[in-house]
């Protein structure tokens, strides 16, 4: 039987970006178990990827994108002849008109799959990259799903876009790992609450929607707010913890919680978020509060295992909730942990992934 061999195009160093760890990484071993032979190619490297987000260091960005396009013309010239399948998560390289895709898929006719999680044909760059938001051309996308053999869509609104322009689009959520990696399990008891939230520096700004209710709510209950993020937002609370996110120490960091939150702007950016923060949470027991905008309804079962706010007196009630009982947290944190094994989980999604490649 012919071994089937994968070209992963990827945007980021191994390990680094939450879409591309469980949206790429996380298969691999169902990969190795079947036999498929791949490889996984970043654009930016380590040095690059610490320097991008950072406040100038153009110098090294600048280099580190150079170093990018120099890797991807020889990956797209010269390794991806000995593959059957080209998978690009997002896009071939982060600047520029999609001239890598076309190749690939117009010019040596190899079946290339599309994977995105996000709404990125609308523009939504970081002010620390505001040169390069010129350069992305957001347009790309709708071309890059046209050409493509298969696309892989994180949310319906994501699959909505892209039926427009290829018929062969598969749902396929962002997962977790409930066996290697979210296989715990929150203890719920009578201590003191924790209110959490992770994330990244690009998505700390939706947490200024919900910081006046945390800080009216401990002014009547006693419970620590936690934020894990690569940055710092030094929030006013009366009792506020930073935890600086990493992935050694990840899971051990989100069980420090026992309610998840996850505000969001009801915009057409937020529509395509995969809520992936939900699913984190409740993985591990951990009942989540959200904002009702796209996937958040879907994933939360409202008054099962969560809820979704509509107004701030909401967002309000339904904390005061689940701070002040811990006996409802703990019935629904198991409902959600059930309900991740058996649609967001790599144990339920990967034979969706593995049909990529047929």
């Amino acid at each position: 039987m012919k071994t089937t061999k994968v070209l992963f195009m990827v945007p980021y160093p191994l390990g680094k970006a939450p879409s591309q760890r469980f949206r790429v990484e996380l298969f691999e071993p169902y990969m190795k178990q079947v036999g498929i032979h791949y490889r996984i190619a970043p654009f930016m490297d380590d040095t690059t990827w610490q320097h991008l987000y950072k406040h100038g260091s153009v110098l090294q960005k600048a280099w580190g994108i150079v170093k990018g396009y120099l890797s991807r013309i020889k990956t797209v010239f010269i390794d991806v002849h000995s593959y059957d399948y080209v998978f690009v998560h997002r896009e071939a390289a982060p600047l520029g008109p999609p001239v890598f895709e076309w190749i690939v898929s117009k010019l040596w006719r190899k079946k290339m799959i599309f994977d995105f999680d996000d709404a990125i044909w609308i523009p939504n760059t970081s002010s620390q990259n505001s040169i390069a938001a010129n350069l992305k051309c957001f347009w790309k996308t709708k071309y890059i799903v046209k050409w493509s053999y298969k696309v892989a869509a994180g949310n319906d609104y994501l699959r909505t876009y892209a039926l427009q322009y290829n018929s062969n689009v598969v749902l396929m959520p962002t997962c977790v790992d409930m066996e290697r990696m979210h296989n715990s399990t929150k203890a719920h008891s009578n201590h003191k609450p924790v209110v959490g939230w992770t994330g990244s520096h690009s998505t700390l700004p939706y947490l200024n929607n919900i910081i006046d209710i945390i800080s009216q709510l401990q002014q009547k209950h006693d419970f620590t707010f936690i934020v894990i993020a690569d940055k710092n937002p030094e929030l006013p609370l009366k009792d506020f913890q930073f935890i600086p996110w990493s992935a050694s120490i990840e899971i051990s960091d989100l069980l420090k919680m026992d309610i998840g939150i996850m505000p969001l702007l009801a915009d057409a950016w937020s529509e395509g978020k995969c809520g992936f923060k939900l699913i984190q949470y409740l993985s591990l027991a951990i009942p989540a509060i959200a904002s009702p905008v796209g996937v958040n309804n879907v994933i939360i079962q409202n008054g099962v295992n969560g809820y979704v706010c509509h107004s701030d007196e909401e967002w309000a009630n339904y904390l005061e909730v689940l701070i002040t009982d811990a006996g409802k947290r703990k019935q629904m944190g198991l409902v959600g942990q059930a309900y991740m094994l058996q649609s967001y989980s790599t144990q339920s999604q990967h034979t969706t992934f593995l049909q990529l490649f047929s």
